[in-house]
């Protein structure tokens, strides 16, 4: 049996425990998290194995946000809102939302990212600062047993950006506050209700503009008085970062090697610094770019 079919086993066996019928489950996305829609009683699973995930941070970060009127995604409320665990994986069980567009405008996703970013400037709670982010990527690239295949150059190289980037934007001094850490479209549904917003484990303290690094680049000429240099600066960092995931051993990222190679040669090209979703375009194609029009 693989991973995948136990997590799905998992999900489906948490919900149906719960009185939740889930005779089918619908694979939305597989990375670093399983993401499912459980029926016929439409919920959103999210799956992960235990200790590898923050599951217990994201739901109580859920909850508040919630409750402050933020735009996210709710949590299911037919079930205690918990983390639940069978055979080895962290369940969350979510509201599941039929997307209502394939596409959304660039100012309705500013706009709720706004909303989000005020929401979080509300709630208090301990949370990583966006350097540990750099740490973890840091930590990928030192260590030739988790990237095996990158060359001695390469690791040099990303090394030293990765330091040199999170001195350069800790010297800027920039106001920081609780941001998502990854808001990029694959985290925003497009539902009846506007953009909500998913995937909150990435949540970390830093400024606006390392979220912004995230999305696309209509999006973030529709969010008000953001530090151009700064939003520069993370740009390239999220690169670097991605790069050094995409190298590490056992990443299931769909094409992750071509990935971390352009991400690679953008670093060494220089500006401008492109988005995420720039990148993927470039390395999937058109089909494959986020839907944000």
């Amino acid at each position: 049996m693989t991973d995948v079919t136990r997590a799905i086993a998992a999900a489906t066996s948490v919900a149906a425990s719960l009185d939740l019928p889930a005779d089918d489950a619908t694979v939305l996305h597989n990375s670093n998290k399983l993401a499912l829609r459980l029926t016929p009683c439409d919920v959103f699973a999210r799956v992960a194995p235990v200790g590898q995930e923050v599951a217990q941070f994201e739901v109580d970060l859920a909850q508040r946000l919630t409750e402050a009127g933020c735009p996210v995604c709710p949590l299911e409320p037919r079930a205690d809102p918990r983390v639940y665990t069978r055979d080895g994986f962290a369940v969350t069980l979510w509201t599941y939302h039929e997307p209502v567009t394939p596409h959304m405008s660039p100012v309705d996703y500013a706009k709720a990212l706004e909303q989000l970013h005020a929401g979080m400037r509300e709630v208090d709670v301990p949370s990583p600062r966006f350097t540990d982010r750099i740490a973890e990527a840091e930590g990928v690239v030192a260590d030739p047993v988790r990237s095996p295949e990158l060359t001695d150059a390469d690791r040099v190289f990303l090394s030293g950006r990765l330091a040199s980037l999170r001195r350069a934007i800790d010297d800027r001094g920039a106001v920081e506050q609780l941001p998502h850490g990854e808001p990029h479209p694959g985290n925003v549904l497009s539902t009846e209700n506007g953009p909500l917003f998913i995937d909150l484990e990435t949540c970390c303290r830093g400024p606006v503009e390392f979220d912004l690094a995230h999305a696309p680049e209509a999006v973030c000429a529709h969010y008000p008085s953001l530090d151009q240099g700064l939003l520069d600066e993370c740009r390239q960092l999220v690169v670097a970062m991605v790069a050094a995931w995409r190298w590490e051993r056992g990443d299931q990222f769909p094409n992750g090697r071509r990935f971390g190679e352009e991400l690679l040669r953008l670093l060494r090209e220089g500006p401008p610094w492109p988005t995420l979703g720039t990148v993927t375009r470039r390395v999937d194609g058109p089909q494959k770019s986020p839907k944000v029009t």
